[in-house]
């Protein structure tokens, strides 16, 4: 059992017990107390900038002193603008409808009892995170408003910043009257592994991983509680013989890149069909390198375009988490939809066409999770149409899929109501 297998560290199995216990009374409190509870943690968390920052401040010193990647230098740095991003994610959080007790008719009826299916919680939610210590208080938004409790684990290079804005939110949710253990944060100073995190599957119903690929793979290994995989860079582009389209991939390719500090569903590789004449690529490289981007490619382009630096096998499915953008040529778009379905990371992938059939094709032929057809696939957590807040992107096909919301921390629980006939 469990508990068995960690005697010797006691502190995940308390942790994951305080958890339950408090998802089960969530999974009962009424809307309006989950929305004032989101509304008091936005409002501490508003008041506690300065503290947050200087915590921030301690990890980005350590970080630099161990010589850590400007990469997740970047993901870990706060600023006043990313916390009140977040602040007002919260906010709107509060202001969208219950996701819980919604009730839909069963997709079937048991003799002559009445059966329908109703929203409810999953429970407890296990959010393991590299850096990006915002999407902390994010993810335990969205834990709050759909009436499930939280396991914060972040990486150590944010542990300042993760335990500030963790105990800034657990003081505001006890205040507003829900359980102890609503929000609960394991670091390694406790003494917490992630593996001895992820494998309390008697209390744990799902694991959210957010992070570079080889954090994603780690979790999906080790964890004997369900995972939900989420995916970060590698986007595909196929841009289709129509040299009139080059505008609208420049403003696509940039437009990905335009989230931050985590572009998402950033293009990184695009796919250019050999018809494609030459002067308009041309015209697409040159305005991207005034941008700013790191512009790669296959060897057949490079004899033509020098000034691209090469391009390794491995990169191809690989992400970048830069502004790094690699071309390769391909015979048409059955090629370039088996090279994608290989390479891509499978959450997001493009296409520029003018063709409805092309468009018809790509749709139906890729396998990831999105696609989009002559629009940017740039991420937003909170965006400005529709009732939604997002975490990120999964790309997997099991328990959810695509954007990962409200609704991706929900199921369905199935009523049978008789009449009192036996």
């Amino acid at each position: 059992m469990t508990v068995d297998a960690f005697a010797e560290n006691p502190q995940p199995i308390a942790t994951a017990k305080r958890a339950h216990g408090a998802a089960l009374k969530l999974g009962i409190t009424k809307g309006a107390q989950r929305s004032r509870a989101l509304m008091a943690m936005a409002e501490a968390l508003e008041r506690s900038f300065d503290d947050i920052l200087e915590a921030n401040t301690l990890d980005l010193e350590a970080c630099r002193e161990m010589a850590v990647p400007d990469l997740v230098l970047d993901w870990l740095k706060l600023t006043p603008e990313r916390l009140d991003s977040t602040v007002k994610i919260l906010q709107r959080l509060e202001e969208l409808s219950d996701p819980l007790r919604r009730m839909r008719t069963a997709d079937y009826q048991l003799g002559e009892e009445q059966s329908y299916s109703q929203s409810t919680p999953l429970g407890v939610i296990a959010f393991i995170y590299e850096a990006f210590p915002e999407l902390g208080a994010i993810a335990a938004g969205l834990c709050i408003k759909s009436g499930n409790s939280i396991i914060l684990k972040g990486s150590t290079e944010a542990s300042h910043s993760n335990a500030a804005i963790a105990q800034v939110l657990q003081v505001a949710v006890t205040e507003s009257g829900l359980p102890v253990g609503s929000i609960e944060l394991v670091t390694a100073e406790h003494g917490t592994s992630m593996q001895e995190l992820v494998t309390q599957e008697h209390y744990l119903n799902l694991v959210i991983p957010y992070g570079r690929t080889s954090l994603i793979q780690r979790v999906v290994r080790q964890s004997t509680a369900p995972v939900l995989k989420s995916a970060m860079g590698n986007c595909y582009l196929y841009w289709s013989p129509n040299g009139s389209l080059v505008d609208m991939v420049r403003w696509m390719i940039i437009e990905s890149h335009a989230s931050s500090p985590d572009p998402v569903n950033a293009i990184e590789k695009v796919l250019i069909n050999r018809q494609t004449l030459s002067s308009s690529l041309g015209t697409l490289l040159k305005s991207l390198q005034e941008k700013g981007f790191v512009l790669k490619g296959d060897e057949e382009l490079r004899e033509s375009f020098p000034q691209l630096h090469p391009v390794q096998d491995r990169e191809w499915g690989t992400p970048y988490f830069t502004k790094t953008v690699a071309f390769k040529l391909v015979d048409n778009l059955d090629t370039a939809i088996s090279w994608i379905n290989r390479h891509s990371s499978g959450h997001a992938d493009c296409i520029v066409t003018e063709s409805y059939q092309e468009s018809r094709q790509f749709a139906l032929g890729v396998n990831s999770a999105s696609t989009y057809i002559n629009a940017s696939p740039r991420f937003s957590r909170n965006p400005l149409w529709g009732d939604a807040v997002f975490l990120g992107m999964s790309n997997q096909k099991g328990h959810r899929r695509g954007l990962i919301g409200l609704e991706s921390l929900t199921t369905l629980k199935h009523i049978v109501q008789g009449n009192g006939r036996f």
